[in-house]
């Protein structure tokens, strides 16, 4: 019998190993699609989403997650898209309640940035972090390379009441020589422990940011999204504390 495509309905497709439950898994030439005979359409429950969604933040990589769950890798990319499409542009950070008697200086970030890469390790990501240093909660963040650009974007994305505000404590970069005004901040390198200590736990948690591993990322948009999502859980967890 021949196998069809679903997509172009060409029947020049070739095996293309299997999928999680063991089902063959077949390829189109022509236009690329992935599929297998007869599917079998799976619900899957609010329950085993909420334990997905738990996963996600763990150092899982996303086949070891389809496994576990018993779904298919298609169907997890697409949920993580999804979630991250719903995820705060303020990154559920929780800002200190300001009065008319504070003074400059009182609010206080550190910034620092950390080596990541997509594709390959040629494809160099840096991510760009600055935080609350009272709260440790993360105010923003950009991924870009390591250049003067990257540092101004992050800056743009710091809140305002921060921009015109705080102190800021970074390492001795160039690049943040340029975007942060000389007044407000200082190159201190061992007050910025806090965010170093973020970094680490960022690369433990999210598989694709550890340094030799499999789970990298294949598309920046994957990866800034993974990225965002556990920034976004950690500010929640963070503002139990505050």
């Amino acid at each position: 019998m021949t196998i069809s495509c679903p997509e172009c309905k060409s029947s020049s497709t070739k095996k293309n190993g299997h999928i999680h439950n063991g089902k063959q898994n077949h390829r189109c030439k022509k236009c690329g699609r992935q599929f297998v005979e007869n599917p079998e359409q799976k619900l899957i429950s609010l329950e085993d989403k909420e334990r997905i969604r738990d996963l996600l933040l763990e150092r899982l990589s996303l086949r070891g997650i389809c496994r576990a769950m018993k779904v298919s890798l298609c169907w997890l990319l697409d949920f993580m898209a999804s979630e991250h499409e719903q995820l705060p542009e303020d990154l559920n950070y929780r800002a200190r309640v300001e009065t008319d008697k504070l003074l400059m200086g009182c609010i206080e970030s550190e910034i620092d940035e950390m080596w990541s890469f997509v594709g390959n390790k040629k494809n160099k990501q840096w991510i760009w972090i600055a935080m609350d240093a009272r709260s440790r909660q993360i105010i923003a963040f950009h991924v870009g390379d390591r250049s003067g650009e990257s540092a101004r974007k992050l800056w743009e994305s710091i809140p305002r009441s921060y921009r015109d505000k705080a102190t800021f404590y970074t390492d001795d970069w160039q690049a943040y020589k340029g975007v942060i005004p000389k007044e407000r901040h200082r190159v201190v390198k061992g007050k910025a422990n806090h965010i170093e200590r973020f970094n680490c736990t960022m690369r433990q948690r999210t598989s694709r940011l550890v340094r030799k591993t499999l789970s990298f990322s294949k598309k920046l948009k994957n990866h800034i999204g993974a990225i965002k999502y556990f920034i976004c859980h950690y500010n929640l967890q963070r503002a139990l504390y505050v």
